[in-house]
């Protein structure tokens, strides 16, 4: 059963990323909102540290995946990487989601990679720093209906398409990019692929102009028959159309509840702001009376974090399955969808709160209302997500419930 406190062995690692964010994700966080596109050089030295930690087995806040061919059986519960994870990335990203997203070798792309390679692969890629492009400008939210495909030419892979909002897409060294094998074969026959900066055909078009996350390089990539070794397809090259195409879907089950957990460190982020600036204004929050005997601002407060703790404890929930071996879907899913909506909510009512304090630079509080609206968004849609969870409670397919 899952534990609700954070455990012992992963204290050290929650302190180390806090001080990260507070020493450094903060000081430098409106500065490079400011300076969009401008890549924070401050970030170089903590992908040496996250590097250091991962590879001594503790884990950091960086990506890892969820695998479920491990051979580990051991009974009890195990609190391992993903758990350390989502904690590392709720502490950084109190500090700074938009830098978090913007550090070397910790791309949603990496990610995938730990989810799905096979043994090689990961010693082979374990260096790169890899973004990940699903999203094509006819197919968001429905990843079944990607268009850029990839055809096998002796030893390698051709791959021909456009992909749209694209994370880390001119940083990042390499790029996970979903493509399909056959499009009369549908989902089955969708496959995704390590491609690798440098390679001819792969061009990056422009970077967005964005709302929030300012500091993250945000791109369009054009794959002009670009040629990829055969080797760079993660996992199976068969088309099973009676597994569809779950081992790609797999990285989901990771990724997932850690944009739940950038959405939950930038919630508290705001909430503890908004914490100060009541209790200077004098208004007093207590937990010891009912929220209807209250001040208004101070009802309003105890709601927002009920709501915070609800997104923060599914996130780990789904962090937690992942560690123990147990499909985390579902969970993946509603941490999720609880998280990114809750953020958007808690970010905005705190500007409200907060009267013009909220509104100016004075404080964070508005670029964290601007940063929140992503997290809703990417790695599945708010509507997506309920979609998702309404076909496994209700036991429908995709077909049945649309």
């Amino acid at each position: 059963m899952i534990n609700l406190e954070v455990p012992k062995k992963a204290r050290a690692l929650v302190n180390q990323a806090y001080q990260a964010a507070a020493e450094v994700f903060r000081p430098i966080s409106r500065k490079y909102d400011r300076a969009e596109h401008e890549y924070p050089t401050e970030l170089d030295m903590f992908a040496a540290l996250l590097d250091g930690l991962n590879s001594s087995g503790e884990g950091g806040a960086g990506a890892a995946g969820v695998r479920r061919d491990d051979k580990d059986k051991s009974k009890g519960n195990r609190n391992g990487a993903n758990l350390n994870v989502a904690l590392g990335t709720i502490e950084m990203c109190w500090g700074d989601v938009a830098l978090l997203l913007s550090m070397p070798r910790q791309g949603l792309g990496n990610a995938a990679i730990a989810s799905v390679a096979n043994a090689e692969q990961l010693k082979r890629f374990e260096k790169t720093w890899a973004a990940m492009a699903i999203t094509e400008p006819g197919c968001g939210s429905d990843s079944a209906a990607i268009t850029t495909t990839a055809r096998l030419d002796g030893d390698e892979y051709v791959l021909n398409g456009e992909k749209i909002f694209v994370t880390a897409g001119e940083r990042a060294d390499s790029v996970v990019v979903w493509a399909t094998l056959d499009r009369s074969k549908g989902r089955a026959a969708i496959k995704s692929f390590v491609v690798e900066k440098g390679t001819p055909g792969f061009e990056v078009v422009r970077l967005e102009h964005k709302l929030g996350i300012r500091a993250s390089d945000t791109a369009v990539l054009r794959f002009d028959n670009c040629r990829v070794p055969k080797e760079n397809l993660l996992g199976s090259p068969e088309v099973d159309t009676k597994s569809s195409f779950a081992g790609v879907m797999q990285t989901f089950d990771n990724t997932r509840p850690l944009v739940a957990a950038m959405a939950v460190g930038v919630a508290r982020a705001a909430l503890e702001e908004t914490r100060r600036i009541l209790g200077e204004a004098g208004v007093t929050i207590d937990y010891d009376r009912p929220a209807q005997t209250q001040h208004a601002a101070a009802a309003t407060f105890l709601q927002l974090e009920a709501d915070y703790e609800a997104a923060y404890l599914l996130t780990l929930e789904s962090a937690w399955m992942a560690d123990n071996r147990q499909p985390n879907s579902l969970q993946a899913s509603m941490a999720k969808a609880k998280a990114g909506r809750s953020v958007v909510d808690i970010t905005l009512r705190c500007v409200e709160l907060a009267g013009t304090l909220g509104y100016t630079e004075e404080s964070l509080l508005e670029k964290w209302s601007r940063d929140a609206k992503i997290l809703d968004i990417f790695e599945g849609t708010q509507q997506i997500q309920q979609l998702i969870v309404a076909r496994r409670l209700l036991g429908k397919t995709s077909a049945e419930l649309k």
